[in-house]
């Protein structure tokens, strides 16, 4: 498996499993967990993202029950924080909202730290841009984190070009990466600037949703893009989900697609995706068929 430099101390898998959903269903046991993570490992996937919010404040909690020392030292992990939901511990909370205070980034960073039972964070994300955010206060607040040694590297989520710069001006330390949308179905990156913007600055983007929440194959809207993805994949001895994965793959942003998903035997699989190499035409050719017509 490929890795993919963010800073000159902090890389990560090519591919990142997306634990997102790690709260899903009925079995949250460490060993259930600890099976998730040796599938990716077994591929070489070794980074894994989560976020305060997940689960219902829930996820890192269960990352953290199925960690130990051992294990920990084999994976980067990558979450998030600022977003302030009425769910978990936050439940008397009126309304959903942001927060990028030092006070909350600071006490996000140690929570986190005590429910995944670990003494860093090798990427901590400010999950959404907040209108009210002081970005001298959350710049200074994310330096002092990397400054701590409770995080590594620090990054964003869902900003734009202006969000970006914004945070940035009032920082020593360098972000590191903006994880937004990025799929087949949301293409809108490679064409609005949002991508342009980071391969500038050589500055990989981490795509969340890479499979379009799985209306790609689901949606007969979609029907057309779907046969032509499966037809890529059986050439390649695989499907049509490491076919998507690779049109990411592909861009020479070094997007760092993440992926998200319960079952054993699917986590097997999404190394597949690395298998592919994907020429321009076929490229092109997935694109007009999410664009439902041809290029200008």
């Amino acid at each position: 498996m490929d890795r993919i430099a963010l800073t000159p101390d902090v890389t990560l898998s090519r591919l990142v499993y997306g634990m997102w959903r790690l709260g899903d269903g009925d079995d949250h046991s460490p060993q259930e967990v600890r099976a998730k993570i040796d599938a990716c490992l077994d591929q070489g996937i070794t980074t894994m993202d989560q976020a305060d919010i997940y689960g219902g404040y829930m996820a890192e909690q269960i990352l953290g029950n199925a960690l130990p020392s051992e294990l920990r030292q084999k994976i980067e992990i990558v979450t998030k924080c600022d977003i302030v939901a009425p769910a978990g511990r936050y439940a008397e909370r009126r309304v959903k909202y942001y927060d990028t205070s030092r006070a909350h980034v600071l006490a996000s960073v140690d929570h986190s730290l005590r429910l995944m039972k670990t003494d860093y964070i090798d990427v901590l994300l400010i999950h959404r841009p907040d209108p009210l955010m002081d970005h001298i206060e959350t710049g200074a607040a994310l330096d002092e984190v990397v400054a701590s040694g409770k995080v590594r590297a620090v990054g964003v989520s869902n900003f734009k070009p202006w969000d970006w710069t914004l945070l940035q001006s009032a920082m020593k330390t360098q972000l590191c990466t903006n994880q937004i949308e990025i799929s087949l179905l949301a293409h809108d990156p490679f064409t609005n600037g949002d991508i342009a913007f980071l391969q500038e600055r050589a500055i990989p983007p981490m795509a969340w949703s890479p499979l379009g929440g799985g209306s790609l194959f689901f949606d007969t809207r979609h029907a057309k893009l779907l046969t032509a993805l499966k037809e890529v994949g059986a050439a390649h001895g695989t499907d049509e989900t490491a076919a998507a994965i690779a049109w990411l793959l592909a861009h020479p942003a070094r997007i760092l697609p993440v992926l998200g998903t319960n079952n054993l035997d699917r986590i097997a699989r999404i190394g597949d995706a690395a298998s592919i190499n994907m020429d321009r035409e076929t490229w092109f050719e997935l694109y007009t068929h999410a664009l439902g017509e041809e290029v200008p």
